[in-house]
């Protein structure tokens, strides 16, 4: 596989910066994790996957995947954005995800999953971005400050 753009690791490490001050500051407790391991609950035996963020509450433990995810993150690229979005569903069959984000690789865009929702929401530009799953309130183009997207 190669290596994702320099616009998704700037999303990606500015998502994790944003989440991780909102969850000092707000949830203590819980953690945001760069690519950490995954399981669906459908095919657990083989199905790991690997989200480009994801949020626990859950006590820590060092095993391969992450327990309890609330939130899972992706950045899809234009090359893989068929398969990001098999694991966005995929990862709706893992019962404490409450929210899958995904923020779009090319351009200030948001979608979020919730679970028992069957119509994504969508945030663009300089729109709230709401997660309910970790209590989370921001403009959307703020996880694109460090691109050439804004």
């Amino acid at each position: 596989m190669t290596p994702p753009g320099i616009n998704h690791g700037a999303i990606q490490s500015q998502a994790a910066m944003l989440f991780g001050i909102h969850l000092r500051t707000h949830l203590p407790s819980c953690r945001v994790i760069t690519t950490p391991g995954v399981i669906p609950h459908l095919r657990s035996r083989f199905n790991e996957r690997v989200p480009d963020l994801g949020i626990s509450c859950a006590p820590f433990t060092d095993s391969r995947a992450l327990v309890d995810p609330v939130l899972l993150v992706e950045i899809p690229s234009p090359s893989n954005e068929a398969k990001t979005r098999a694991n966005a569903w995929a990862y709706a069959t893992i019962p404490s995800v409450q929210e899958v984000l995904i923020l779009s690789g090319t351009g200030v865009r948001g979608e979020i999953l919730r679970q028992g929702d069957e119509t994504p929401v969508i945030v663009v530009g300089n729109e709230t971005l709401c997660l309910h799953s970790i209590g989370y309130e921001g403009r959307l183009v703020d996880f694109y400050a460090t691109t050439d997207l804004t």
